[in-house]
């Protein structure tokens, strides 16, 4: 394949083993062909590998990797069936703001982590009821989900062991004071189709401590 072809995908924000042997032509005869020659081009350093059979070109990585969208449409690539939620946006909106966190979302699926060149995406598995509360964004022609701020919430504290504290917030440096009441009637409906008993303890927690009338 000739580096003239090979450069239409610097404008794709990914692109597949099959992709790959459609644009090739005839110089690529089988599967195993393009992954010998696409691991060739993963260690020159031409392109990157986001997980198995899924590739992006360098120069489109170097273009918008700054870009504030651009981890959020990996995630989806890598794992359509899933929204970004827990740390990644409780961090985005300045409820968790000291540490670094991987890309983390959600899904129906089993838990996961896929670690590659464009950073470290962990996916966390919640109950198909659960499965709710984010809206769809679009980048690069990439759909991706994205949970609102109450549902972000949730999911972390629900998927968190958390034994019996007095305060949550001060013990889990949570910066809560600015949800609105409709974030927070957001929140405790998330709460009572969960059902569980220790997200009702929290949710009265936050009522004792954060969220007075």
């Amino acid at each position: 394949m000739s580096d003239s072809n090979f450069s239409s995908f610097e404008n794709l924000p990914y692109f597949t083993i099959a992709g790959f042997r459609q644009m090739a032509g005839d110089s690529i005869s089988s599967d195993h062909s393009a992954r010998v020659a696409l691991s060739r081009r993963v260690k020159a350093g031409h392109i990157l590998r986001l997980k198995n059979g899924v590739y992006m070109h360098h120069r489109f990585y170097e273009r918008h990797r700054q870009d504030a969208a651009f981890s959020a449409i990996i995630s989806a690539i890598l794992l359509p069936q899933s929204y970004l939620s827990l740390e990644y946006v409780l961090q985005q909106n300045g409820i968790l703001t000291e540490i670094t966190y991987p890309i983390t979302a959600i899904t129906t699926k089993n838990t996961r982590a896929i670690n590659n060149a464009a950073g470290d995406f962990v996916y966390r598995h919640i109950r198909p009821e659960l499965y709710r509360g984010f809206h769809i964004a679009e980048a690069y022609g990439i759909p991706y989900a994205q949970a609102t701020l109450a549902k972000a919430l949730f999911d972390y504290l629900y998927l968190r062991p958390l034994g019996t504290r007095a305060n949550l917030t001060e013990e889990l440096r949570l910066n809560l004071d600015d949800f609105t009441s409709q974030e927070r009637d957001e929140f405790a409906g998330y709460v009572a189709i969960s059902g569980k008993p220790k997200m009702r303890n929290i949710l009265t927690n936050l009522e004792k401590y954060v969220w007075r009338p």
